[in-house]
């Protein structure tokens, strides 16, 4: 007798935005592997296609809506297409009633029944979206209250599976945030700041090694905070040696680090742990204070010179990171002349420029002192060039240094591609001419012959 069982859904996942969305997602799938659902590459061959959203800022916002429209006017589209992730997670409702192209809109909430909601979704009952909220408003305000009252948070879930094969995965050590800037909206649609307990961080290592990952990158919104809310501010301290223990040759990058939450024993940690990266990655946003106290933020040039000094003089061939914010409400032309200043003497490796947006529900939406588009648009080119110049010279003055660079790709049998220590995702990599066989996942140690940009070229070292 023939089986009446009905085939296997299957569903496609698509991330966009931070490395933080792709722990969501892997997270998103092992539920619906759990459940029965068959995960596919190929959105023609799903019977869902579930898009993780990215709601930071206005162009992250046009690139997920774009996404969602491209899968929901496909010419072949047979499937249901649904919006997840932040952008869903801060509209919701509203965002739903302006895409009705999308077939539904999830929130956090409705994550650990995934596999439920997408089935009624394939089967085409209507879902009624979430209304926004403010999900600060759900935690306690003294951290240490937290965790007894924690709800669902993404990413802190069990079961992921891993969507690539990449050598390098993400793992969340803490979700949201307690500060309030006033150009982001990101505490209030993802929540107070939440750290994951040392044992569940713990056993994702493990997991995440023990399924081909070489490097661990550490992420948050607010990395320096982990732990204030289990009752030890200096926990992350103490828990980078047992990541960093969990397999042999593993390297453990440590993002998002809030400057003015640094402190020597954190530095320390960083610097002097084996397997931990020699890797700062930290949003000064600017140098002038005058801008930063507009943005309800601390430190500035002097500050934030020391904090670098610091960090050189205990680890001098760290790799140091940062953003900047360009045009905020009421940057004045001295402003911005003391960012360029600080930009040059802080050599730093990779820096983001981004021109300032309004973002919906954050105060400085009604500060005054508001630059007009094309101003902001001269002002993001004018410290691009120059952030391309100190970048480029920064990685100059590695030539004839010795890096340690993990392979992530092989060209033509005799050229790998990676990254040294001193590179995270998006500050360039290194690229490596071979003298024997190499894998992905396994690291090459080699000297650096030149620099092409920020980009470094160098050869194996076999002695």
């Amino acid at each position: 007798m023939p089986s009446t069982e009905p085939a296997p859904l299957k569903v496609a996942l698509v991330t966009l935005g931070c490395a933080r969305n792709e722990v969501d997602s892997e997270e998103l799938a092992g539920r619906l592997d759990a459940n029965g659902w068959t995960l596919v590459d190929d959105a023609d061959d799903a019977d869902a296609v579930v898009v993780n959203t990215c709601g930071f800022v206005e162009s992250a916002k046009k690139d997920s809506i774009d996404t969602l429209l491209a899968y929901s006017e496909s010419s072949t589209k047979k499937q249901a297409v649904v919006a997840v992730g932040c952008l869903a997670q801060r509209y919701g409702k509203d965002l739903a009633s302006e895409l009705p192209e999308a077939d539904a809109v999830l929130g956090f909430d409705d994550y650990p029944d995934i596999s439920d909601r997408l089935r009624s979704i394939v089967a085409g009952e209507p879902h009624v979206p979430h209304a926004p909220t403010d999900r600060r408003l759900l935690l306690p305000v003294t951290p240490i209250d937290r965790q007894d009252s924690i709800g669902e948070v993404p990413g802190h879930g069990e079961g992921r599976v891993r969507l690539d094969n990449s050598p390098i995965a993400p793992l969340k050590l803490a979700s949201g945030c307690d500060r309030r800037c006033t150009f982001c909206a990101i505490p209030s649609f993802r929540g107070s700041f939440v750290s994951r307990r040392p044992s569940d961080v713990l056993d994702e290592a493990r997991w995440l090694t023990q399924n081909g990952v070489s490097e661990l990158l550490l992420v948050s919104e607010n990395s320096t905070s982990y732990g204030k809310d289990l009752g030890d501010m200096r926990l992350l301290e103490t828990l980078l040696p047992e990541i960093a223990g969990v397999a042999d040759g593993l390297r453990v990058r440590v993002s998002y680090l809030q400057p003015a939450e640094m402190r020597p024993g954190l530095i320390d940690a960083i610097a002097e742990t084996d397997g931990v990266a020699d890797y700062f990655d930290m949003s000064f946003q600017h140098a002038s204070t005058s801008v930063l106290r507009r943005m309800r933020r601390f430190g500035g040039t002097e500050d934030f010179l020391d904090l670098i000094e610091r960090i050189r003089e205990v680890a001098p061939h760290a790799g140091i990171r940062s953003n900047v914010i360009v045009g905020f409400p009421g940057e004045t032309e001295e402003d911005l002349f003391e960012l360029e200043e600080f930009i040059a003497n802080a050599e730093l490796d990779a820096i983001g420029v981004f021109g300032y947006s309004d973002e919906d529900g954050t105060e400085a939406v009604n500060l005054d002192g508001k630059l007009d588009h094309d101003e902001i648009r001269r002002r993001v080119e004018r410290i691009t060039a120059l952030v391309d110049d100190v970048v480029a010279l920064r990685a100059e003055q590695r030539v004839g240094d010795i890096v340690d660079v993990l392979v992530e790709e092989l060209e033509d049998g005799n050229i790998a591609r990676g990254r040294a220590a001193h590179q995270g995702a998006e500050d360039g990599d290194t690229v490596v001419s071979l003298h024997r066989d190499a894998r992905i996942g396994g690291v090459i140690r080699a000297r650096v012959e030149a620099a092409d940009g920020v980009d470094l070229i160098a050869t194996e070292v076999t002695e």
